[in-house]
């Protein structure tokens, strides 16, 4: 197993982490924004208002994706043992 090796499979794990955490950041930051922007315009500075809204927009986003990034760690997970005859060498 060679430098290159490495570094691909580096890249290519970042890769999926950065797929698999990308809905629950984007839900995370859409909703927080919307958040921010309701207790500026209503003047309410209740900070934990901010948690639980987002906290609550995470779990459904990880409901709605399930199936995908179930997918796409099944087929990191099969590519990776389908080459691990060349890991080892």
């Amino acid at each position: 197993m060679d430098e290159g090796m490495i570094i691909e499979l580096g890249q290519q794990t970042m890769l999926t982490i950065l797929i698999m955490a990308a809905p629950m950041l984007g839900f995370g930051l859409i909703v927080g924004l919307s958040v921010s922007i309701f207790q500026t315009i209503t003047s309410i500075q209740e900070q934990t208002l901010t948690f639980v809204p987002k906290i609550v927009a995470v779990f459904a986003s990880v409901i709605i994706f399930a199936p995908w990034l179930l997918s796409i760690l099944i087929n990191f997970t099969t590519s990776l043992f389908s080459d691990f005859s060349q890991f080892i060498q």
